[in-house]
């Protein structure tokens, strides 16, 4: 399953879709690791990474393209959201590095999956869960000129997640525009609850606020799992906001329930 946002004339939407993948590799201490279990459908590890069940700590392994860093705001934003929602004791550890351009103009999810098999370094151990994070130049090829609408992020598997951080950057940081990192922050924030689970994908509904016409997300219009969050109005209106959108007490009470706080 992924989840792509959507950057639109009149609103950004989520798509999605999940694939499998059933290979294992060996990390540096040679212990098998059956990367399987990090390949698996949105939402379907949330309660592994909201509880501290079985996962003590949290690695976030960043990836990025030369040229296309995520700013240090948007990030420390992204981690602040991870630390008031996830039970980890031991902690949620950063990691960044860069790797050259695969030299494409487009990439489909594939394309991205393809890119993560090749260059990630962290999956599951016993005691602490992995999230791959890669932040990618060029464009998604379900962007559609027909519709004018463009992507902006994806949640392609149960702990990995891309940003099209070029395009990101394209619609940001200008005049009229709202700063990259607040944009950064918002679509990260986004695609990481439904990595969480939201909205009823993972994380049992504790009361009616899945939006009926747009599934697995929230139906208050406030709230950062809302369908249309990311309107052309309201990036617009970004630059008038103070803080990046929320989650509503109803998606808040779905994690808890599920492990989270």
């Amino acid at each position: 399953m992924k989840h792509n946002i959507i950057f639109a004339l009149a609103v950004l939407a989520v798509l999605f879709s999940c694939q499998n993948d059933n290979s294992s590799n060996i990390n540096e201490e040679e212990t098998v690791i059956n990367v399987a279990t990090n390949r698996q459908a949105t939402g379907s590890s949330a309660n592994d990474l909201l509880s501290d069940n079985t996962f003590k700590s949290l690695i976030v392994e960043i990836v990025y393209v030369d040229g296309f860093e995520p700013t240090d705001n948007g990030i420390n934003n992204f981690v602040s959201f991870l630390e008031s929602r996830i039970n980890k004791p031991d902690g949620i550890t950063v990691e960044k590095r860069s790797i050259s351009s695969p030299g494409q103009d487009v990439y489909s999810i594939d394309d991205i999956a393809d890119i993560e098999r090749e260059n990630r370094k962290y999956y599951n151990t016993d005691d602490e869960i992995a999230v791959w994070a890669y932040f990618s130049d060029g464009s998604s090829d379900a962007d559609s000129e027909e519709d004018n609408t463009v992507v902006l992020g994806s949640a392609y598997w149960n702990t990995s997640f891309v940003i099209f951080e070029e395009t990101v950057q394209d619609l940001s940081g200008g005049a009229f525009q709202p700063d990259t990192w607040f944009l950064e922050a918002t679509v990260i924030n986004h695609e990481f609850g439904h990595i969480f689970g939201l909205t009823d994908l993972g994380s049992p509904l504790q009361s009616d606020h899945e939006d009926k016409d747009h599934p697995n997300h929230c139906d208050v219009e406030s709230c950062l799992m809302y369908w249309s969050t990311e309107s052309s109005v309201r990036v617009s209106s970004m630059t008038n906001m103070n803080s990046v959108p929320e989650l509503d007490s109803q998606c808040i009470a779905d994690l808890q329930a599920n492990g989270g706080k």
